[in-house]
């Protein structure tokens, strides 16, 4: 099953003209490693399932040694969380992308919907799967959530221009992430038989008809 390549995550530091700077050759070798690892574990998950894929197995698909893996990773759970926290920093980008005059909410829709546009939907059932069934990922999963939510904030509050704005990015932050949560779960559960940026779309249809 072919597994959606995580965003870059590592942050860059910027120079006095406002650019970052390239990296240097380790760390991009590093990060590639990172992400090499990442794919082969991802799919190695859904191909065999959680339990049955060895920190081996991803060493070996990533073609890299035990003790490389744990050079990245400190455990199988750690692969997975890596995988959600790349995606909580695309939604991030995605937020600052957003046009400075689009309502916060506006803006938090969009910024979800072009998000999830990169999510393979049966690797998103299959990863749903994955997690009912493992109690530790089970709890990974709610960090994420909370992980989702500070990134969105942090992207909203960005945009913000006064304090009432902080707040309101927090407000919108906690809001989206409850409807991506939800919206999700009824999404996987109804078979995904929608695109997942219409899903978005309907859900936040319904924040808006709730706050009228």
């Amino acid at each position: 099953m072919k597994v959606s390549k995580p965003a870059r995550t590592r942050a860059k530091s910027l120079t006095p003209g406002g650019k970052s700077p390239a990296p240097g050759l380790r760390e991009r070798k590093q990060q590639e490693t990172r992400e090499r690892l990442t794919r082969a574990a991802m799919a190695l998950f859904l191909e065999r399932g959680f339990e049955a894929t060895t920190i081996d197995d991803i060493a070996a698909a990533a073609d890299v040694s035990r003790r490389s893996f744990f050079h990245y990773f400190a455990s199988k759970e750690d692969v997975v969380a890596a995988w959600q926290e790349d995606a909580a920093a695309a939604l991030v980008t995605e937020i600052l992308a957003r046009p400075a005059d689009e309502a916060m909410l506006t803006a938090a829709e969009n910024a979800i919907a072009a998000a999830v546009k990169r999510i393979d939907p049966a690797e998103a059932a299959a990863m749903s799967r994955l997690k009912r069934d493992n109690p530790a990922l089970q709890a990974r999963d709610q960090l994420k959530y909370e992980k989702l939510e500070r990134a969105l904030a942090e992207g909203l509050a960005r945009r913000a221009r006064n304090k009432s704005d902080q707040l309101k990015a927090r407000l919108v932050a906690m809001i989206a992430t409850g409807a991506m949560r939800v919206g999700g779960e009824s999404w996987i559960g109804e078979g995904v038989r929608e695109k997942p940026e219409a899903f978005v779309k309907r859900t936040f249809d319904a924040i808006r008809a709730i706050l009228k």
